[in-house]
C-alpha cells in the first residue's frame, strides 16, 4: 500500500481489505504506544498520592488541586488547538504535542516542591490534550469506517495495559526508590516513544489539499458552529461525564463499602486490566463484524446492568469484586470503542483536526465536571464508608440511556450515507 493510499479520504475505494496491511499494524501500535504514556501519566497520579504528599508536605487539597490542573488544561488546549488542528502534517503535529508533554512530565520527575509538580501538571495537560485528538484524526485519515473498530479496539487497550503494566511499575518504582523515579521512566518512554513515531510512520498530509479556512479562528468558529456535529459533542460529553463519575472514588468504595483489604486492591487492577487487554480488540473486531451503533446499545445495556449491581453491592468476597469489574468493563470498552468509531465518521476531511480537538476538549472538561458532581453527591460516613453511592449509580444510567437515544440520530446519516441499515 502506497502513503498516497493512506493519505486518502475514508471512503477511497482502494481500501476495502478486512485485514491490516504491515505499514498499518506498524501505525497501529505507534499509536497504541503514545496513549499508553498519555493514559499511564493521567491514571499514576491518584496511586501516587499517599508518597508524593508526604514527600512534599502538602495538604489533600493542595494534591487534588495538582490532578483537576491537568484535567482542566487539557480541556482548554484542546479548544486552543482546534483552529490550527488542520493546518499541519498530522505527524508533525503529534510530535510537537509529545515533546512538550514529555517536557511537562520531566517537570514532574524533577519537582522539588509543590508549585513545580504543579507546574508540570499543567504543561502536562496543556499538550497531553491535544494528542488524543491527534491520534484519531490520524486513524479517520488512514482507516475506512469499517476498519476503524478494530483499530480503536487495539489503540484503546493502552487503557488497560496502564492498569495491568504502568499502575503497578510505577508504584514498585516509588517504593523502591522515590516518586520522582516513576516520572522519570515515564520520560524515557516517552522519548522512546517520539523516536519511533519519527523513524516509523509517514506524513500524514493528506488533508492539507483540501479546501479549508487558513483563519485559526474561523476555522474553529465554523466547526463548532456546523449543528452536524452538535449530537455528536453532546454524546461526547455525556459519555465522559458519566464514565468519571465513578472512577475517582472506585478505591475508597472497594476498600470501605465492599469490605476488600487494601493490599488486595492491586489483584483487582492486575486481573481486570488483563481481561481489558483481550475485551478491547475483540470489541473493536465485533464492532466492525456487527454494526457499530449495535454493539454500542449492547455495551449501553451491559453498562447500566453492572453499574447499578456495583453500586449496590455490600461486603463481598475478592472474587465477585473481579467479576463485576471484569463485567462493568466489558459494558465500558462496547461503548467507547465503536463511539469513537462511530463519531469519527461525522467531520467533514478538512475539519477531521479541529472536531476531534473540540471533541478532546469536551471529554476532559466533562470528565472533571462529572468528578465534581460526584464528590457533591456523596458523603463519607464516620468509619470511612461512603454514603449515597447508589446516586452515582442512578446519574450515570441515566447518561447512558440519554446517550443511547442520541447515538441512535447521530448514526442515521452515516448508516445512511452507507447505504447499509447498520454500520
Amino acid at each position: 500500500m502506497t502513503e498516497q493510499t493512506l493519505n486518502e479520504p475514508i471512503d477511497a475505494p482502494q481500501e476495502r481489505s478486512r485485514g491490516f496491511s504491515r505499514y498499518q499494524s506498524i501505525l497501529v501500535a505507534l499509536l497504541a504506544l503514545v496513549q499508553f504514556t498519555i493514559i499511564i501519566d493521567f491514571m499514576i497520579m491518584s496511586p501516587l498520592g499517599a508518597i508524593i504528599m508526604p514527600a512534599l508536605t502538602i495538604s489533600p487539597a493542595q494534591f487534588g488541586a495538582a490532578v483537576s490542573a491537568y484535567a482542566f488544561s487539557a480541556g482548554i488546549s484542546g479548544i486552543l488547538a482546534a483552529g490550527f488542528a488542520d493546518r499541519f502534517d498530522r505527524k508533525r503535529l503529534l510530535l510537537f504535542f509529545y515533546a512538550g508533554f514529555t517536557l511537562g512530565t520531566a517537570l514532574c520527575a524533577l519537582a522539588p516542591n509543590y508549585h513545580v509538580l504543579l507546574t508540570g501538571r499543567i504543561v502536562t495537560g496543556l499538550f497531553s490534550g491535544v494528542i488524543g485528538s491527534v491520534v484519531l484524526a490520524i486513524v479517520t485519515d488512514l482507516f475506512p469506517l469499517q476498519l476503524r473498530g478494530r483499530v480503536m479496539g487495539f489503540v484503546q487497550t493502552a487503557f488497560a495495559a496502564s492498569q495491568v503494566l504502568g499502575i503497578p511499575a510505577g508504584l514498585f518504582l516509588s517504593n523502591h526508590w522515590n516518586w520522582h523515579v516513576t516520572f522519570g521512566a515515564l520520560v524515557g518512554l516517552s522519548i522512546a516513544g517520539m523516536a519511533a513515531v519519527l523513524l516509523l510512520m509517514q506524513p500524514v498530509d493528506g488533508h492539507l489539499s483540501l479546501k479549508q479556512d487558513k483563519n485559526a479562528l474561523r476555522h474553529l468558529i465554523a466547526t463548532v458552529a456546523e449543528p452536524r456535529y452538535w449530537l455528536a459533542f453532546s454524546v461526547t460529553t455525556l459519555l465522559a461525564t458519566g464514565g468519571y463519575m465513578l472512577m475517582p472514588f472506585g478505591s475508597a468504595y472497594t476498600v470501605h463499602n465492599l469490605g476488600i483489604d487494601i493490599v488486595h486492591l492491586p489483584t483487582i487492577y492486575l486481573v481486570s486490566g488483563l481481561f481489558s487487554i483481550f475485551i478491547g480488540p475483540l470489541v473493536g473486531r465485533l464492532s466492525d463484524t456487527f454494526g457499530k451503533f449495535p454493539t454500542f446499545a449492547f455495551g449501553t445495556a451491559m453498562s447500566v446492568v453492572m453499574v447499578l449491581i456495583y453500586t449496590h453491592l455490600g461486603q463481598v468476597s475478592l472474587t465477585v469484586v473481579i467479576v463485576v469489574n471484569v463485567l462493568l468493563f466489558v459494558g465500558i470498552f462496547s461503548r467507547m470503542i465503536p463511539s469513537q468509531a462511530l463519531i469519527s465518521a461525522i467531520p467533514d476531511a478538512s475539519q477531521r483536526g479541529s472536531f476531534s480537538a473540540v471533541g478532546a476538549s469536551l471529554q476532559q472538561l466533562s470528565g472533571g465536571l462529572g468528578s465534581v458532581l460526584a464528590a457533591a453527591l456523596i458523603a463519607e460516613d464516620a468509619n470511612g464508608s461512603l454514603l449515597h453511592f447508589d446516586r452515582l449509580g442512578y446519574v450515570v444510567v441515566t447518561t447512558a440511556v440519554i446517550s443511547l437515544v442520541l447515538m441512535y440520530f447521530v448514526q442515521r446519516p452515516i448508516a445512511a450515507k452507507s447505504g447499509k441499515r447498520v454500520i
